[in-house]
């Protein structure tokens, strides 16, 4: 049996906090951390970054969730630098953090490494990134490296949660 893994852009977690208020809907971020703690839902350290630049509920519940956010690894950065060659409008110069490279990078570090789990993992980008052509984003990306990426909603249809 596969098991997914969720690597979770900062435009997916932004979207949770907009349309799903934690006050509101707590079985959604419960159910959120629960996937951290198995270590199914991860996402660079980067992404963090970019989320903690405001003080609001989605900042204080990131810094929380320690365990989703991965530290950087040097084939992470290799990677970065592999992508940035290749797609350099990936990053906006007008943004204070990018962490959509790092995204990328750290499902093809999982991708390519070779397993070390009992069950087989199947790594899911998500991203609220949507193709339009070719402009770069994550999803197109992903698509030339053979990583399969998604939106949240489809994650949560994926798990079977109902709320």
């Amino acid at each position: 049996m596969t098991i997914n893994r969720y690597i979770i852009d900062a435009s997916s977690l932004i979207r949770i906090n907009r349309e799903n208020p934690q006050d509101i809907f707590e079985k959604v971020w419960k159910r959120l951390e629960h996937l951290g703690k198995e270590g199914r839902l991860i996402s660079p350290k980067e992404v963090l970054d970019e989320i903690t630049g405001k003080d609001d509920k989605l900042s204080r519940w990131a810094k929380k969730q320690r365990k989703i956010f991965k530290e950087t690894t040097q084939k992470q950065v290799e990677y970065v630098q592999e992508i940035l060659d290749k797609y350099p409008s990936i990053i906006n110069v007008r943004n204070k953090y990018s962490a959509d490279p790092w995204v990328v990078a750290l499902a093809l570090e999982l991708e390519r490494r070779p397993q070390k789990t009992l069950q087989d993992m199947k790594n899911i980008v998500v991203t609220e990134e949507k193709r339009r052509g070719n402009r770069v984003c994550i999803p197109l990306i992903c698509d030339d490296l053979s990583i399969e990426s998604t939106d949240i909603l489809t994650i949560f249809r994926q798990e079977g949660w109902k709320f």
